[in-house]
């Protein structure tokens, strides 16, 4: 054996790995509960998020069209890491994803650092989501405060995750799909009007592309200032690799997702992003406000705020649903190995994982409490400190796949069916391309701030492994 064979293996045999986390539910097991029609659409509805319908305005602003740029590189990285992620997921489906693999591949101290930091990540996100619901809920029916607001939406989505995992997959069908809708329609829309095929609108060519100080107004710096924005609005995409492993069949719905990923990018990010610059000014106070309902006002759709803000609310109820079964899965996970309560590994007879899912949302429910309380305090601790954590889940998954790919290789090779393209130049390259953003995020006052204390919230965590691992070594010494 080699000296890294040899180091591997010391990091990896203390506690077994469980390949096959589904079965029936009672025993133990997640169940096999999400069709393949959930799994396309939670693939395709995964990154159309809030942030592109809202977000993208700031984006625009600071960068002006040649945010285009931005999209495009942090695009580019987010396809790999999925073919990185689809390779290991396809092989071996696993409702820890990236964090089984890593534990695996490096060593527990990853896998238990990272399934812990995308835990935090996304109970924090829950926070953000339920508040924003909750705002537009309170327009609409103003007589329910936003907290009541924020409680009712967070108790029915956890309900429905509690229920069964085929009531998230269907709630998440009708949220992604109205999503897909929303953006396809948009697309048509928008497309008519740049070529002046809607009533009163004229072509309006590359004026808005190049005018108004050119494609790249700020300069060719800009677009790495709005990759930052960017790169962050592409997270959630690998939620497919976790719900996989609680599907019919796995390996195909992984592939699938992987294979796909490249042009969900391309026409829902760079295509309607490309309509927003192209028809109107990228420096109007309009579309930094919101983008998309700009264009829809300035082609005459009627009603375009309300509409927006219905499919806004769709959005923001996709990522609270999505986000409370993603971060149930991974203390599902981290149970099963050991590194959470063992409660956490525990489901019910229909094979819901009901202490990791309550565990999560109370920690949502506390932040959502001090987002109202202590917003510029604890909660904008909260939030910066889970700012970055999107780069460690990428930087990991590319370390653990340089590893994996020769575990598969000796271990499954039959199951390798996606295989990294170019490995591992292309892995080589994505992970400089994250060490980049890293660096240049220090450059950025905004940035910064939530690199210093997301890497505060990472040494606590890699504190806390080692602590787990100490006491661990010291269990299986005293037995032996």
């Amino acid at each position: 054996m080699s000296a890294d064979t040899n180091k591997q293996a010391a990091d990896t045999t203390d506690v077994p790995h469980p390949l096959g986390p589904v079965g029936h539910g009672g025993d133990g097991h997640l169940k096999a509960g999400l069709k393949n029609r959930h799994l396309s659409m939670i693939a395709i509805g995964g990154v159309i998020g809030a942030g592109l319908f809202v977000g993208s305005g700031a984006g625009i602003a600071s960068t002006g069209p040649g945010i285009l740029l931005s999209y495009t590189l942090a695009g580019v990285l987010v396809v790999l890491v999925m073919r990185m992620l689809g390779e290991m997921a396809a092989a071996d489906p696993q409702s820890g994803s990236f964090s089984a693999y890593a534990d695996r591949a490096l060593g527990r101290w990853a896998g238990f650092t990272i399934g812990w930091l995308y835990w935090f990540f996304w109970v924090v996100v829950l926070a953000v989501e339920a508040t924003a619901g909750a705002k537009i809920l309170n327009t609409w029916v103003p007589g329910v405060p936003q907290w009541g607001w924020a409680l009712i939406v967070m108790g029915v989505l956890t309900a429905t995750n509690l229920f069964s995992v085929a009531s998230y997959g269907e709630f998440e069908f009708w949220f992604a799909g109205i999503k897909v809708v929303a953006i396809a329609a948009f697309l048509v829309i928008g497309t008519l009007a740049a070529f002046g095929l809607m009533p009163g609108t004229h072509a309006v060519g590359t004026s808005n592309l190049t005018g108004q100080g050119g494609f790249l107004p700020h300069g060719v710096g800009a677009v790495f200032t709005g990759m930052l924005t960017v790169v962050f609005a592409f997270m959630g995409s690998e939620i497919v690799t976790l719900a996989a492993g609680e599907s019919e069949d796995p390996e195909k719905a992984v592939s699938k997702a992987t294979n796909s990923v490249i042009w969900r990018i391309g026409i829902f990010y760079l295509g309607s992003i490309l309509l927003v610059v192209t028809l109107l000014p990228w420096n109007s106070a309009e579309v930094k406000a919101s983008p998309y309902v700009a264009v829809l006002d300035h082609v005459g759709i009627p009603h375009a705020g309300q509409v927006m803000d219905v499919i806004v609310l769709t959005a923001v109820l996709s990522c609270l649903n999505s986000g409370m079964y993603t971060a149930s899965r991974m203390a599902f996970s981290l149970g099963q190995r050991g590194d959470a309560p063992k409660a956490f590994a525990t489901v019910t007879s229909r094979g819901v994982p009901r202490v990791a899912i309550l565990s999560s949302v109370v920690f949502g429910f506390v932040a959502v409490f001090f987002n109202y309380t202590s917003p510029k305090t604890v909660f904008a601790f909260l939030l910066n400190s889970s700012g970055a954590i999107a780069l460690f889940v990428w930087l990991v998954i590319c370390a653990t796949q340089l590893r994996m790919r020769k575990i598969i290789e000796r271990e499954m090779p039959e199951r390798h069916t996606v295989r990294m393209w170019l490995y591992p130049y292309l892995t080589w390259f994505a992970i400089g391309m994250i060490g980049f953003v890293v660096v240049y995020m220090f450059t950025d006052h905004d940035g910064r701030q939530q690199m210093y204390l997301s890497l505060v919230a990472a040494a606590i965590v890699l504190g806390a492994s080692a602590v787990v691992g100490r006491r661990r070594r010291a269990a299986v010494a005293a037995e032996s």
